[in-house]
C-alpha cells in the first residue's frame, strides 16, 4: 500500500508539473494568437497599400502613354510651324552687314538661279547663337522664315537638285529647319 501511495504521489507530482507546463503552454499559445492577429492586420494593411500602389502605377502607365502621344503631337506641331523656314549654312559671320533682309533678298535668287514671282518676302531672318567675336570657327547658320511656303519649297528643291551652291570660295548649303527631335 505504501508503494501504491508513493506511486500515486509521484504521479501527482508529475501531474502538477504537467499542469504548470500546460498553463505555460496556454499562455504562450494565447501570446502567439495575439501575435498572429497583429500580423494578419499588418498584412491586411499592406495588401491595401499594395493595391493602392498598383492602381497608381497603372495610372502612371496610362499617363506615360498619353505623355508620349502629346510629345509626338508637339513635335509634329513644331515641325509644321517651321515648314516655311530654310536653314542657310556656310555664310560667313558678318557678310550680311547690318541688313540681313536686303542681303538675302539679293543673294538667294542669284545663288540658286531662281526667279521668284512675286519676289522673296521674309517674315524673319536671323543667325542662330551668339555672334562670334573672333570670327574663328564654323559660322552659325542663318534661319530664314519665308512668307510663302512655295518659295521655301522652291529653295529646298533647288538645293536638293543642285547640291551645295558656290559663291566665290564659299560653299553654301540649304536645308529644311526641323525640330531637334526630328533632325
Amino acid at each position: 500500500m505504501d508503494r501504491i501511495l508513493q506511486d500515486i504521489s509521484a504521479v501527482s507530482r508529475k501531474l502538477e508539473g504537467m499542469d504548470s507546463a500546460m498553463v505555460a503552454l496556454t499562455a504562450e499559445t494565447r501570446s502567439m494568437r495575439l501575435d498572429i492577429a497583429g500580423f494578419q492586420s499588418q498584412i491586411s494593411g499592406l495588401d491595401q497599400r499594395v493595391a493602392t500602389v498598383e492602381t497608381q502605377v497603372a495610372s502612371w502607365t496610362d499617363k506615360d502613354q498619353e505623355l508620349l502621344h502629346l510629345r509626338s503631337r508637339l513635335i509634329d506641331l513644331e515641325d509644321r510651324s517651321r515648314r516655311n523656314n530654310v536653314r542657310l549654312l556656310g555664310f560667313p559671320e558678318g557678310i550680311e552687314g547690318t541688313d540681313m533682309f536686303s542681303y538675302l533678298w539679293e543673294t538667294l535668287p542669284k545663288l540658286t538661279e531662281i526667279t521668284f514671282h512675286p519676289p522673296l518676302e521674309f517674315q524673319r531672318a536671323h543667325r542662330l547663337g551668339p555672334k562670334r567675336q573672333n570670327g574663328n570657327g564654323r559660322p552659325h547658320p542663318i534661319i530664314v522664315c519665308l512668307l510663302r511656303h512655295m518659295q521655301a519649297r522652291q529653295l529646298l528643291q533647288a538645293a536638293r537638285m543642285q547640291g551645295p551652291f558656290r559663291s566665290g570660295a564659299l560653299e553654301i548649303r540649304l536645308s529644311a529647319d526641323f525640330s531637334k527631335e526630328t533632325a
